[in-house]
């Protein structure tokens, strides 16, 4: 089964999710939303699976940046527009393996995940 690892090369958060799965020899695709764009149909199991509030990233200077205008009344929709507009609004990394889809990285979900 692949285990693909979605997000953007240069982000700390899925810098140390990648880490982990290599020193864990756990063998993995990167997706990198900076060159190959965001995977719709992946953004949509994600959202499907943890919700668009789990998965949209509001902390985030990307979303926080965005005109009030587009950040009020949020619903699936808009979110997902928002996500695909602006890869870097989305909750890094995104972990999809078979059916479990994980949203940022924690070293004790990944363990029990995978080891």
């Amino acid at each position: 089964m692949t285990i693909i690892v979605y997000g953007i090369a240069n982000c700390d958060t899925v810098r140390k999710a990648r880490a982990w799965l290599d020193a864990h020899h756990v063998t993995y695709r990167f997706h990198d939303y900076k060159k190959a764009g965001v995977d719709s149909a992946a953004l949509g199991r994600a959202v499907d699976r943890l919700g668009w509030e789990k998965v949209l990233n509001r902390q985030g200077t990307t979303f926080r940046k965005l005109p009030e205008s587009e950040r009020a009344d949020l619903d699936r929709s808009r979110a997902m527009a928002i996500m695909q507009a602006h890869p870097s609004a989305i909750k890094r990394p995104l972990l999809e393996h078979g059916a479990v889809v994980e949203a940022g990285f924690s070293a004790d979900r990944y363990a029990e995940l995978f080891d």
